[in-house]
Parts: C-alpha cells; sequence; structure tokens
C-alpha cells in the first residue's frame, strides 16, 4: 500500500462529496446527505465503502437527550484528509488546463484578468495507476 496520497487520485465524486462534508467535522448520515444532497442510498453504499478503505472512520459519540441513539457520526481519518487534499489539487489542476484551453479568445488571450496560468496538459491529466 503507498503512502503517497497523490498516487491514489482520482477518487469518485461521490466520494470527495462525502469527504468535503465530513472536513469541517463529524456527521452523522442525515447530516451528510444534508449537505451533499445524495440519496441515503447512495450516501450509506460509499461511506461503507470509504471505511472499509480507511479515509472514514466510525466515532463513539455519548448520546445526549437531544441526540438520536441510532445516528452514527462519522470523520475523516487523517489519511482520507490527505486524500482529499490530493484530489483538491488534482481539479485545481484540472480547472487550470480547463480554463486555459476554454476561456481564451481567438488570439489566445484569457478572458479575464484574474486567470492564470495554467500547467500543461501532461501535468494536468496524469496517468494513475
Amino acid at each position: 500500500m503507498t503512502h503517497n496520497p497523490d498516487a491514489l487520485v482520482p477518487v469518485t465524486p461521490v466520494a470527495f462529496h462525502i469527504m468535503l462534508a465530513l472536513a469541517t467535522g463529524e456527521r452523522h448520515g442525515y447530516a451528510i446527505m444534508d449537505a451533499t444532497a445524495l440519496n441515503a442510498g447512495t450516501v450509506y453504499r460509499m461511506i461503507k465503502h470509504l471505511v472499509a478503505a480507511g479515509l472514514v472512520a466510525l466515532v463513539a459519540r455519548p448520546t445526549s437527550a437531544n441526540d438520536d441513539a441510532r445516528r452514527r457520526y462519522h470523520r475523516l481519518t487523517p489519511r482520507g484528509r490527505a486524500m482529499a487534499q490530493a484530489e483538491t489539487r488534482r481539479l485545481t489542476r484540472l480547472v487550470g488546463h480547463a480554463r486555459a484551453v476554454l476561456l481564451t479568445t481567438g488570439d489566445g488571450a484569457c478572458e479575464s484578468d484574474d486567470d492564470h496560468h495554467a500547467p500543461s496538459a501532461a501535468t494536468a491529466y496524469r496517468t494513475v495507476p
């Protein structure tokens, strides 16, 4: 198993949405569904995969009077956070390349002043094993 999270990207959009929802703190399944607009089957199936991969962990939480004991809370593991960060870097490169290719005028100039120099296609589209 590799320790370099960049070697494991890309991740699926569903997995990335769930990891983003968990990046701000622990959440139960319904809160993840609310944050991502994904349906229950999709969320719980992907959480199962993310837990098995060591990217998400089940959190033992004491129940309070306001908390439903059936709720299972999850959090990103350090490995999951590293993976989400790696995917963010990959998507940033991809968007930079897309902006360079799609948002240029006929003379090659970018349409807006805030456009950044994009990496070459070779760095934007890295081969993943």
